[in-house]
């Protein structure tokens, strides 16, 4: 694309690559993914289930508390956008089917 508009890469705008975040972003990341969702009716996606987080952890090979204690820090806060996220969605729909 930078070829056809004949504009320089403003890298600031660039999102980052997998490999501009440290391992234990890309480890967080599966374990999220790993983990089950806790969705209910009217109520949208609440979070995720947590019950396996030590199976996870053990599959991952995390044992170091310190690194548990971040990599669950890391789920929290994906956790927290991902429901922010759904709880924005089931808004607006809400909000169209009530204009209908």
């Amino acid at each position: 694309m930078v070829e056809q508009t004949g504009e320089e890469i403003d890298w600031e705008r660039c999102p980052p690559e997998w490999e501009d975040f440290p391992q234990s972003v890309a480890t967080a990341m599966e374990i999220f993914n790993g983990l089950g969702d806790k969705i209910y009716p009217e109520i949208g996606y609440i979070g995720k289930d947590f019950t396996n987080i030590d199976m996870l952890y053990e599959l991952h090979d995390i044992s170091n508390p310190k690194e548990k204690d971040w990599t669950l820090e890391l789920l929290l806060f994906l956790e927290g956008k991902a429901v922010d996220r759904s709880q924005k969605q089931l808004k607006a729909e809400y909000e169209k089917a009530k204009k209908k």
